[in-house]
């Protein structure tokens, strides 16, 4: 009667069932932290006293959020991330080699099912999109987990998400995600695992599925979790066939080594079998604390209005809303897919003159196979802006703050007081269909206003 996530925790801490409400400690598979919160973690780490990480290819550090550093700063907190990834000889990834964590660590085949993975960054539960108990915890957590390798925590209730039917045109994950925190409020699943399923999930693809997952801690989950299936093993293989080498800091202090070991690195080379994660499914009978069913052929795409990711409105009913500034990308929906959707309505017009639009692929990979494709392309010479991966505008730090009395629409995860800059500003959420078509009007709004007017360029 074990749910996925009973399933994963009882694994990690070698018994058969844990229950929920108790108390265990798990062994984890990965350790993350950003050049936000990785120098608070490493300072507890230090005051441990422990001289050495419990295993260097399972602790990775990404700056992604104030890199390129925007002030002195944000520089100082990088080189001490740096550093102490060198000293330990941690997975790191830096400027030009990198990505934003949430999408760089799935794409090179460093997350896989089955595995816990705790990182100092709320939006960890992306992972849970390839079947992985993944959840974000603060800094001395995290160093108490790159010191030992497990983890103190209570074991959450599953809720249980099905969503029935085919989706309609325009309507991915982004939208199912909003309309669902929508339904049960920002603390609708509060420290609960949203387990997703039904025949809907199973049609949409793996950049919605990780969407999802991202935005399940805005529902007050403790993570998102999707079963295993055959989309999730081409993922997988896919992912480690065309991995680049991460770079592993090495101890000498002149010297970083982009060759991959695999003493230091937990994934596996060249094959993903299924067989690797048995643990994917729930049981027949597994208990939920809930149940919640949705008909997803009434969906329409979803905007959620400020200041909540709950404050959702269909886009019919959105009404006149001038915006100043787009953003499309960040660990939401900065993947090649959504880069696809927003290009394929932006190519061959323009942007609206009273407006910026600001493009952050996800990472450096998501860029090159976008420039690849003519994505890039399409979108200056709309007049948009494309950016080097980073979370930048996303949580107001820079590359895209908002001025007092400013609107922006963005395809990223909150869209609280200030978030984006100004208190006095306003954050609207979409997908990335949505949000080109907004970018092109100068308004929010739906995809079909722009493709049924004739193109300029």
């Amino acid at each position: 009667m074990r749910t996925i996530a009973e399933k994963l925790l009882a694994a990690h801490c070698g018994r058969e069932e844990v229950s929920v409400g108790e108390f265990i400690n798990a062994r984890v598979d990965l350790v993350l932290a950003n050049d936000i919160t990785a120098p608070l973690a490493i300072e507890e780490f230090r005051r441990l006293g422990v001289s050495k990480v419990f295993d260097p290819g399972k602790v990775v550090m990404v700056p992604d959020h104030f890199c390129p550093n925007k002030d002195i700063q944000s520089a100082e907190q990088a080189k001490l991330m740096r550093e102490f990834a060198k000293q330990q000889g941690l997975v790191y990834f830096e400027v030009g080699r990198m990505g934003i964590e949430h999408v760089l660590l799935p794409e090179q085949g460093l997350v896989l099912p089955g595995q816990v993975i705790v990182g100092a960054d709320s939006h960890t539960c992306t992972y849970g999109a390839l079947g992985a108990f993944a959840t974000g915890m603060g800094s001395t957590d995290i160093a108490v987990a790159m010191a030992t390798g497990e983890i103190w925590m209570k074991v959450p209730p599953t809720i249980k998400f099905i969503y029935h039917g085919k989706l309609p045109k325009w309507v991915g994950g982004k939208d199912l995600i909003l309309y669902t925190i929508g339904d049960i409020g920002v603390d609708g699943a509060l420290y609960s695992v949203m387990e997703f399923t039904g025949e809907a999930i199973d049609e949409l693809d793996m950049d919605g599925r990780f969407t999802m997952a991202n935005m399940a801690i805005e529902a007050g989950a403790k993570t998102g979790i999707f079963y295993v299936d055959s989309k999730t093993e081409e993922y997988l293989h896919h992912a480690i066939a065309n991995r680049v080498s991460p770079v592993i800091a090495s101890p000498s202090p002149r010297v970083i080594l982009r060759e991959h070991s695999d003493r230091r690195i937990s994934s596996p080379d060249s094959s993903f079998h299924s067989e690797q994660a048995p643990q994917a499914r729930p049981d027949e009978d597994a208990q939920y604390a809930r149940i919640y069913e949705y008909d997803v052929s009434k969906i329409e795409p979803q905007v959620a209005f400020p200041h909540l990711p709950s404050n959702t409105k269909p886009i019919s009913q959105v009404g006149e809303i001038t915006l100043d500034q787009v953003v499309i990308g960040g660990c939401t929906n900065g993947r090649i897919g959504d880069l696809r959707a927003a290009a394929g309505i932006i190519k061959d017009r323009k942007i609206h003159p009273d407006l910026r639009c600001i493009i952050l692929p996800g990472s450096q990979q998501v860029y090159l196979e976008a420039l690849r494709e003519g994505l890039i392309e399409a979108f200056i010479e709309a007049g948009a802006a494309v950016s080097t991966p980073t979370c930048g505008p996303c949580l107001g730090g820079h590359m895209g703050i908002l001025a007092a009395g400013e609107r922006c629409l963005s395809t990223t995860n909150r869209n609280f007081v200030g978030r984006m800059g100004s208190p006095k500003s306003e954050v609207y959420l979409s997908n990335p269909a949505v949000a080109a078509a907004s970018a092109v009007l100068g308004r929010i709004a739906g995809p079909e206003e722009v493709l049924n007017s004739k193109p300029v360029g």
